[in-house]
């Protein structure tokens, strides 16, 4: 069973986030990649316009190519095993303490050579917790991460500021952000990470990713824990929370 030592417990507290890499197989990474180009393919021709505006990447290659799917560890066997890996689970423990339970998830796309940006942004505005200690986003990468292809970028130390008042661009109810001239403040680091491996973020650090510039996909499922005394109090968005699953 995986453990983090004293000197990474100290990096996530200090840093806001941590890699660690090769919790995940090569094996396990394929069938993930697998079953989301099968649900991607199953789902695109279900979208309204609507959704399609903000599931569907722009017009990047000759076919429509899905930006994200949410709610993966709920929805796909695949994916539930992933979030409930006992190695995985012993470190989510580590960071927010016993009874883990995935809130909400999500597999990004991130199609080579224009997969889109995600604007620097906290998960606890989005999330609103009771206690903003008490989540963690375990971010597997199911291809390689890096710069050119759309890695996160942290600010550091981030997780002991407050959560920042977010808006939503004019036509993107969900993409809420910091608005520029409050998030060019921070200096963002990138944060690569190999296939099969985690990122994991504080609630409350900033972070974004960049374009894919790349010949490469930059797929990765962020899985959303809170502990056994999580609650959402204060969500920006609705989330169903019959989607919750425990572990």
């Amino acid at each position: 069973m995986n453990c983090l030592n004293s000197q990474q417990i100290a990096d996530y507290g200090a840093r806001g986030h941590l890699t660690v890499e090769d919790i995940f197989s090569e094996t396990q990474m394929d069938e993930a990649i697998t079953d989301a180009e099968t649900w991607a393919a199953e789902e695109i021709g279900k979208l309204n316009a609507a959704d399609r505006a903000w599931y569907v990447e722009p017009e990047i290659s000759d076919r429509a190519i899905l930006r994200k799917l949410d709610n993966p560890v709920c929805l796909r066997p695949v994916f539930r095993a992933l979030a409930g890996e006992k190695g995985l689970l012993s470190l989510v423990e580590q960071i927010i303490g016993p009874g883990p339970k995935v809130f909400f998830s999500q597999i990004f796309f991130k199609a080579p050579n224009g997969g889109g940006p995600k604007p620097v942004h906290q998960d606890n505005f989005y999330f609103g917790p009771n206690d903003n200690e008490s989540m963690v986003t375990a971010w597997v990468a199911l291809d390689d991460a890096d710069e050119s292809n759309g890695c996160l970028f942290f600010g550091e130390g981030t997780n002991n500021d407050n959560v920042i008042p977010h808006i939503a661009p004019e036509g993107e109810p969900f993409n809420l952000l910091i608005p520029d001239d409050v998030a060019t403040q921070y200096k963002m680091t990138p944060a690569p990470v190999r296939r099969g491996g985690v990122s994991f973020h504080h609630g409350n650090t900033l972070h974004q990713s960049s374009t894919n510039r790349s010949d490469r996909w930059r797929r990765a499922c962020a899985m959303h824990y809170g502990n056994r005394e999580t609650q959402l109090v204060n969500s920006a968005l609705t989330y169903d929370m019959d989607a919750v699953v425990l572990f």
